[in-house]
């Protein structure tokens, strides 16, 4: 497959061939299912954190006598049907993990990237560069690239300030680095717009 390569004015400079093993393979939706699981699943902190009534810091005092009140009987204040009183069966840390086969993350990124290319969202860019971090700058380049106002992921070879400042700021563009690419990232966004540096990156890291 290939695609062509433009510039930030929206100029076509080129064609570049696509790595077959990573822009040409497929994977069954439930491998996608669970890498997109995986990465939602390790965003999740595990520090919720409720007290139990042996935690709670209120008096352990009974609050009246046992018999011949006309109330019901009670303990403790820290009973958890009490304002204030412990919970019961409430949140504690804990981590939340799943385990994925690297081979199987490799394939679900692959079939990602597969599908974006199949569907003619994969948009090649020379290089992004700008003087100043002006978010007008961006959204000129993204409208010119044939992006502006889709849910657009762009994937950087590295981190540039500029880029990044320039575009912070644009509520549908979402940024990466080639190395921190991710079946998640990919498939929510509509369109996949990378450098070509980064691309050479995504193959290096997807042919192996």
């Amino acid at each position: 497959m290939t695609v062509n390569v433009y510039n930030q004015d929206g100029g076509v400079v080129g064609t570049r061939a696509l790595h077959e093993r990573v822009f040409g393979t497929t994977a069954s939706p439930h491998v996608l299912h669970e890498a997109v699981r995986l990465y939602l699943t390790h965003q999740r902190l595990g520090t919720a954190c409720t007290k139990t009534r042996g935690e709670v810091l209120l008096s352990n005092r009974k609050p009246w006598r046992q018999k011949h009140t006309g109330r019901a009987r009670a303990g403790t204040f820290r009973s958890p049907i009490w304002v204030g009183g412990g919970t019961i069966f409430g949140p504690k840390p804990r981590p939340f993990s799943l385990k994925m086969n690297r081979r199987a993350r490799q394939q679900a990124l692959r079939a990602a990237l597969s599908l974006r290319a199949a569907a003619g969202d994969l948009v090649l860019v020379d290089k992004l560069a700008f003087e100043q971090s002006k978010t007008k700058e961006m959204a000129k380049a993204l409208e010119a690239l044939g992006v502006g106002g889709r849910k657009t992921l762009l994937v950087l070879g590295n981190q540039d300030g500029h880029v990044v400042q320039a575009g912070r700021n644009i509520p549908l563009l979402d940024m990466i680095v080639a190395d921190s690419l991710n079946t998640y990232r990919i498939l929510r966004s509509e369109k996949l717009l990378m450098t070509v540096d980064a691309l050479e990156r995504v193959e290096e890291r997807g042919a192996e």
